[in-house]
């Protein structure tokens, strides 16, 4: 048992991620379960939301909000962002892509307009990079994709009629407006925990990796729900297509990780960089997706919530073995 404990602990996010993916298929296979499935599905777009929220407090707490100013790297990690996105939109619209290929371009293109997953902060916090960095970034990083989405979409092939009737500022604020609730809420709730209900502050803080545990619990849902995606698209392509759109979730992921790295390591930063780019609000890129391009294109996001988490599980796995990992 104390194996099998130390294990979870140790792959805490591929056990989640398989957790997920094993109960989804279980309720789609049993007809049996169908009338709970129908029970809970009205509520599986909100328990997320609830999640990060809780999530972010808990990380939010461990926040000197003195420290939350943007510095030198967030730039050029910004910048790459940018710059991605362009030459990507750039090929489509030169090339004039369509078919296959097209929703290919879009299901890495939303793997890279999206925003820096919240949670980052978590992994950050887990591997001794700095926490107000990491959290100022998120912020920045959420203000980048809700200017580039509307500029950009409407540019290419039309795969989903939304696309077309985009219009940037409607899209901007609610874009902004989902940030505030994500990410602003959880962080004044922190800082009046912080400085005014100090006893309870000290209690929470002092839970060994309670925030890492509790988006462990996340990625159970995230991962049932990217699982539904998934089989939902199997009777509309090959499944040839479906894992090379897999493949090159994991190239990106990989190059997204490398190019935040190296871009990080000369300003002493190389976690907090590396992280910046490489782990994406995976969900909010679903939802893009499905949104405003091609549907099939949601699987790309579904597959980096595999790739970057597996990443993640390595980076903790060897800080542990070198006596490096923090709580979070």
């Amino acid at each position: 048992m104390n194996r099998i404990l130390q294990f979870i602990k140790n792959w805490t996010l591929p056990c989640a991620m398989a957790l997920g993916a094993g109960i989804y298929l279980l309720f789609h296979f049993t007809p049996a379960l169908k009338p709970l499935s129908d029970w809970y599905a009205p509520y599986n777009s909100s328990i997320l939301p609830d999640f990060m929220f809780l999530i972010l407090f808990v990380t939010f707490c461990k926040v000197d909000f003195k420290k939350l100013l943007p510095v030198k790297w967030h730039f050029w990690i910004g910048l790459q962002q940018v710059v991605f996105v362009l030459a990507l939109v750039g090929i489509i619209l030169a090339f004039n892509i369509h078919g296959n290929a097209l929703i290919m371009l879009e299901a890495i293109l939303v793997c890279i307009i999206g925003p820096c997953a919240a949670a980052a902060a978590v992994v950050t916090a887990k591997l001794g990079g700095n926490l107000e960095e990491m959290t100022t970034y998120t912020f920045i990083s959420n203000f980048i994709s809700a200017v580039l989405i509307p500029l950009s979409f409407p540019l290419l092939p039309q795969t989903n009629e939304a696309a077309a009737h985009i219009e940037f500022f409607s899209l901007f604020w609610k874009i902004l407006w989902q940030v505030s609730v994500v990410l602003l809420m959880p962080m004044l709730l922190a800082y009046f925990t912080k400085h005014y209900l100090k006893r309870f502050h000290q209690w929470l803080i002092n839970i060994h990796d309670l925030s890492y545990y509790m988006w462990g619990g996340s990625l159970i849902v995230v991962t049932g729900t990217t699982a539904m995606h998934i089989t939902e698209a199997w009777s509309q392509t090959s499944i040839f297509f479906l894992l090379s759109i897999a493949a090159m979730g994991l190239i990106l992921c990989i190059i997204q990780f490398a190019t935040g790295r190296f871009i990080g390591h000369y300003f002493d930063a190389t976690i907090e960089a590396g992280q910046s780019l490489g782990q994406k609000n995976t969900a909010f890129a679903i939802w893009v997706a499905v949104a405003f391009l091609d549907p099939l294109s949601s699987v790309g996001p579904g597959c980096y919530i595999l790739w970057q988490n597996i990443i993640n599980s390595i980076e903790i796995w060897i800080f542990r073995k070198k006596g490096l990992e923090k709580a979070s």
